[in-house]
């Protein structure tokens, strides 16, 4: 069984904060991921029946739309989904050959697939379904917060995040560390409450979520700017109005 390393004083938390209000689960995120690990270090990352009827391979990070009724309105709230990089992670001290690790530096979790040997017991004590197996290559991957990509020195420095992060079109995710109580993360967390997934299991998950805000639904109708309105926006609102009734 392999052992989880001891934290040192000043090392970092490096993880993601993802806003499911902002989500709009477009898949940015997955298909930025794939494409840059699978010409990283972690790749390639194979496809499976990928014109067939059930198309299926490799991905470190997957989408999943709910539809949710939240005081009689229905809403889509779209949960994405890797590895967490958690504290105590249950994947790397079950496995038996040390190829599941946690980095002390920087608290990520990692797969040294010269030592895997692909037996599977990382996914089963997973319960967040973030390791795959590359039936390939006879061997589990996950998510590695594009290591070869944060710490790329050739890159400018705010190209210096994970992919996922650098393609999101609606902000909804951001990467920093999280044992700075000064970073943007910790601050997002601190202002908007940001939750463990399964918090009840002990894991202690590094990756944060921001739950989504309750929806504000006017109680009357909004009644419409004074006929005397003047500035910019009512000029503008005047032309449009011309220009739709012409």
């Amino acid at each position: 069984m392999s052992t989880l390393p001891e934290r040192g004083q000043g090392a970092k938390r490096l993880g993601l904060v993802i806003d499911l209000d902002t989500c709009v689960g477009c898949h940015a995120c997955a298909v930025n991921c794939k494409e840059w690990n699978t010409a990283g270090e972690a790749g390639p990352l194979p496809d499976y029946d990928k014109y067939g009827p059930q198309p299926d391979g490799v991905w470190f990070n997957r989408i999943h739309s709910y539809e949710t009724d939240e005081g009689g309105c229905s809403r889509t709230v779209n949960f994405p989904r890797s590895c967490l990089h958690c504290e105590n992670p249950l994947c790397v001290t079950v496995c038996p050959t040390g190829a599941s690790y946690k980095r002390a530096e920087d608290g990520i979790v990692l797969v040294d697939t010269d030592k895997c040997i692909g037996c599977q017991l990382c996914a089963w004590a997973c319960p967040y379904g973030a390791r795959e197996l590359d039936e390939k290559a006879g061997v589990m991957r996950k998510c590695t917060l594009c290591v070869d990509r944060i710490y790329n020195e050739s890159l400018p420095q705010e190209e210096r995040v994970p992919a996922c992060v650098s393609t999101c079109p609606s902000r909804a995710r951001h990467f920093g560390d999280l044992a700075d109580p000064g970073s943007e993360v910790s601050k997002l967390i601190e202002a908007r409450g940001g939750a463990d997934l399964l918090p009840g299991l002990g894991y202690r998950p590094t990756n944060k979520y921001l739950p989504p805000r309750r929806a504000r639904i006017p109680t009357a109708p909004v009644k419409p700017p004074a006929a005397g309105a003047q500035g910019i926006g009512a000029a503008l609102l005047g032309l449009l109005d011309k220009a739709l009734s012409r």
